[in-house]
């Protein structure tokens, strides 16, 4: 199968919706498939020379994020020039468009994974409550039109199933979980070299009890609950440290933070790391902890159980499935749940040890290559309905061709008789 991805983010940047689409290029192609990827230019991809990867121009927007061109007349020439045998959307923006609108032009089967919650991304462009409101059911808006023109929608979870359905998506959904590339998680020693040499970086002690975040440093992403939760656990803990290793727009405003309550030696702001080398700063840790509620699926999870760290989160739908309550981790729903749950953690060093083996093990249904093949099963759905529309779009053009043909005899024939009847001597 020859299949075209469109997305408006891609490695080398780092988040779940890059780290989704590299891992699937390069599961389906290891099962055998052709996969082209249309995405961004990026300043940091350069040196980069993937091969079937096509970048657009493009622009910065909200720090990270770039908008792409919507048509690329030289790009649309070389897509017909590939004979794609289905296209495959990862944004419903600037290259989502692009890929749905040639789509449409080709009348190629298009499946659409919807990654992004934007009602919780609203406050970034829509000052004070009013507009908020009109901005989020403008989100809403954007997410039916762009969902309900697939053949097939994948969702990771059910709980962004259930999101769509209230939107009003009539789509075919489907729950594939994002999975991910375990082998980078396996080393020889279990991590233990990367273990010392990310504390030695970030001036760690191997006795100090460590509480990791890792991801896009963003207000939705509720670090700053966290803070405000250590800000009230962490006296008389001082062997105790949080390490947040990402970068984003809200990075200054959690300093501040951290430096109101004091707490400036305690949490560690390390910035963005390479993707390449993501996998090492989760075996810093001794307990993956975090408060976002805007996940789809929340991928950091899967990638933290993946190194064996147990997982503290603020309860929520994506959770379902990844997290299991007192076997690879703890789920809280207030702030004193959540200091009871540090403190269970970080008194009881077998326990954590125990969680951490569960977690691992928690994981094996991420695999990439199951991962992949859920998406082939999509793609074959979304192939036979496609193929279906436009077998019964044949069968209506060709009914209304013969309506309209014997419409046609019949006025001929009608007029012919006018005729012979106004004809002389008749």
């Amino acid at each position: 199968m020859r299949i075209g991805m469109f997305t408006d983010t891609y490695i080398p940047q780092i988040n779940g919706v890059a780290t989704s689409v590299s891992l699937l290029k390069k599961t389906l192609e290891d099962l055998g498939h052709e996969v082209f990827v249309f995405t961004t230019t990026d300043p940091d991809a350069k040196e980069l020379q993937e091969e079937h990867v096509y970048r657009v121009p493009s622009a910065p927007i909200f720090t990270e994020r770039r908008l792409g061109v919507f048509y690329h007349p030289g790009l649309v020439r070389e897509i017909r020039r590939l004979k794609l045998d289905l296209i495959h959307t990862h944004t419903e923006f600037s290259l989502g468009i692009f890929g749905r609108n040639l789509a449409g032009d080709l009348e190629l089967p298009l499946v659409h994974t919807y990654h992004t919650i934007y009602e919780d991304y609203t406050h970034f462009v829509a000052k004070g409550q009013q507009m908020n409101r009109v901005a989020r059911g403008a989100a809403r808006a954007l997410t039916r039109s762009f969902c309900n023109v697939a053949d097939a929608v994948v969702v990771p979870t059910n709980k962004v199933k259930d999101l769509l359905m209230d939107y009003g998506v009539v789509s075919d959904l489907n729950v594939v979980p994002t999975g991910i590339d375990l082998t980078r998680f396996q080393t020889e020693d279990n991590g233990k070299a990367w273990r010392q040499a990310t504390r030695a970086e970030l001036g760690l002690d191997e006795d100090c009890f460590v509480l990791v975040n890792i991801g896009r440093v963003s207000a939705e992403k509720n670090i700053q609950e966290i803070i405000l939760i250590l800000a009230s656990w962490l006296p008389h803990r001082p062997e105790v440290r949080f390490a947040v290793v990402g970068d984003g727009a809200y990075r200054k405003q959690l300093e501040e933070l951290v430096r109101v309550h004091h707490i400036e030696d305690r949490v560690i702001f390390a910035g963005s790391r390479p993707f390449e080398q993501i996998a090492a700063y989760y075996y810093l840790g001794d307990v993956f902890v975090s408060a976002s509620q805007s996940e789809t699926q929340g991928l950091t999870y899967v990638e933290a159980l993946a190194a064996g760290l147990p997982v503290i989160a603020r309860k929520d739908r994506c959770l379902e499935g990844v997290v299991q309550e007192g076997v690879n981790g703890l789920v809280y729903r207030n702030e004193q749940e959540a200091m009871a749950y540090l403190d269970k953690l970080y008194k009881d060093p077998e326990l954590v040890r125990t969680m951490g083996a569960e977690a691992r093990k928690s994981t094996e249904k991420f695999s990439s290559v199951h991962f992949g093949n859920s998406i082939l099963e999509v793609y074959k759905m979304a192939m036979n309905a496609s193929e279906g529309i436009q077998q019964s779009l044949t069968q209506r053009l060709s009914r209304e061709l013969a309506e309209q043909v014997s419409k046609d005899q019949q006025t001929r024939l009608a007029e012919e008789k006018d005729t012979r009847s106004t004809e002389p001597g008749r």
